[in-house]
């Protein structure tokens, strides 16, 4: 099993910045990609930002050029950088990784507990 565990989130003002980690730890052999996913009150959860093990990155519209998303494969980290926050930007945030079973091809994800973020205005 692949255990993640989000930190760095809390309480700022719009236009601030915060940036949030997430630790891979157990199992973390061949993950495919590791991202941050956001969900809000009554909503669904979505993907904000995501990065492959190659290094190739993806970001949702609503955060391009605020947000910047990296990895440390050495320390089985990603790191969320948020810049220019904005209260729309306030949800609960997941930390994911994948896995592809390379018997199967199917795709495992895992997930960690979220991480708080407001942005007050």
């Amino acid at each position: 099993q692949v255990q993640l565990v989000e930190s760095g989130g809390g309480l700022v003002q719009a236009g601030g910045s915060l940036r949030l980690s997430c630790a891979a730890s157990g199992s973390i052999y061949s993950i495919n990609a590791m991202g941050w996913y956001r969900q809000v009150p009554g909503s669904t959860r979505e993907m904000v930002a995501g990065i492959t093990s190659g290094g190739s990155t993806i970001y949702a519209d609503s955060v391009k050029g605020r947000f910047t998303i990296s990895g440390d494969s050495a320390k089985n980290t990603v790191l969320l950088q948020m810049n220019s926050l904005k209260p729309e930007d306030t949800g609960v945030y997941y930390c994911n990784a994948v896995r592809v079973v390379t018997t199967d091809g199917s795709r495992n994800d895992y997930w960690g507990q979220g991480t708080q973020v407001t942005v007050s205005s």
